[in-house]
């Protein structure tokens, strides 16, 4: 399994492989789990994905074990704790923007029934399969992640711009981006 060809934004890194082969552009529509890429991807911005990857177990026992009914409840002295814990990225901004997107997600998910019936929607319910050949066809946005991006803006969500909401539907399947050489792009 892990002598495959895979995209090339993978190495050698076995947490890299493991997500790339179980994880990354598999649809996902489970709120709890749509809920867990939004977090580690308002983590992520301006860092690599590796980097998060390795601190996931540590960013799950920091905001409860990614619940937004208990992340939204967390006041300042849980950031100034949290701004403590070596074990996370210890970013102001980003600990409160965690915050404050749990609180808007509840507000989405008690609007649309399920955060997964809004945030599929910009794609129609369906996944988009991209075409990469190489590293320089990736894209970093998209027409559909331009307009999520500016809703969830809309709606009080941080760390939400057209690059980060691009990866994030990479993460959770709503864009499938495996190379043409990749032994996912075929499946």
């Amino acid at each position: 399994m892990y002598n495959k060809n895979r995209c090339l934004w993978v190495d050698d890194d076995e947490r890299m492989k493991i997500y790339h082969d179980t994880v990354w552009g598999i649809p996902k529509k489970k709120d709890m789990d749509i809920f867990e890429a939004i977090v580690l991807d308002t983590q992520q911005a301006g860092l690599s994905w590796k980097c998060i990857l390795h601190k996931r177990n540590n960013f799950a026992r920091a905001f409860c074990n990614f619940d937004p009914k208990k992340i939204a409840k967390m006041t300042k002295k849980d950031v100034a704790r949290l701004m403590k814990d070596s074990g996370i990225i210890r970013n102001r901004l980003k600990i409160e923007a965690t915050i404050e997107n749990a609180k808007r997600f509840l507000e989405i998910q008690k609007g649309f029934k399920t955060f997964s019936k809004y945030i599929w929607s910009f794609t129609g319910g369906k996944s988009i399969v991209g075409h990469p050949k190489n590293l320089k066809n990736y894209r970093s946005h998209s027409t559909e992640s331009i307009l999520m991006s500016n809703d969830l803006k809309k709606r009080g969500f941080k760390f939400a711009g057209p690059t980060i909401c691009y990866a994030f539907m990479q993460g959770i399947g709503m864009v499938k981006d495996h190379t043409v050489n990749c032994w996912k792009y075929k499946k």
